[in-house]
């Protein structure tokens, strides 16, 4: 009796609400962007193992809001512009001079860290942020498969400073590292009675 016990105790872990909400979180997150990209980036960048539109340099206002191949600017306010940048290293550009397949190794090694952390957490705040940052993950690591960088658009700046550019992979991942600090603060959780 006491095995099936543990049967259904670990049936009903994968029952929870948490796991229905944080695995449809992290098919947003990964298909928004997705769309986003497949409408925004030229198809003409897809090639596996190779970045044809990674090298471009120039800076110009597009004709069109579709198909852009990098180098696009269109400036929205004084310190924000939606562009197209290729990214070629991590968060902010770290380890960019490392090849596509050793950026490749290390984002799969987090993912699969998340992952694992996600199976084994039993909180929904946990869960949700992992969830966000795992579907951002996966939506970038596609991007250096198909593009051979990240592609970027949102730039925030003040006059000639910039500050980030960024993608709505990027905002996901921010948000889940966001839910996962106010759990280790105590938010979300039941509170203890006092006696």
């Amino acid at each position: 009796m006491d095995h099936q016990n543990q049967i259904a105790a670990k049936a009903n872990k994968w029952l929870q609400p948490s796991v229905y909400y944080s695995l449809t979180l992290a098919i947003l997150a990964f298909g928004i962007d997705r769309a986003h990209k497949a409408f925004q980036v030229s198809a003409e960048c897809i090639a596996v193992g190779a970045a044809p539109c990674v090298e471009i340099f120039s800076s110009f206002i597009p004709f069109s809001m579709t198909n852009w191949r990098g180098g696009e600017v269109v400036r929205v306010t004084d310190f924000f512009d939606y562009v197209l940048v290729w990214n070629t290293g991590i968060s902010y550009g770290m380890l960019e001079g490392l090849p596509v397949w050793g950026l490749g190794v290390i984002m799969l090694g987090a993912i699969i860290a998340l992952a694992v952390w996600w199976v084994r957490a039993d909180a929904m705040l946990i869960r949700l942020g992992l969830a966000l940052c795992v579907g951002g993950a996966l939506s970038n690591a596609l991007d250096r498969l198909l593009y051979g960088a990240v592609a970027d658009f949102f730039h925030f700046h003040w006059g000639s400073t910039s500050f980030y550019i960024f993608n709505i992979a990027d905002v996901a991942i921010t948000v889940g590292v966001i839910l996962l600090l106010a759990d280790l603060i105590g938010l979300g959780r039941p509170r203890k009675a006092t006696s």
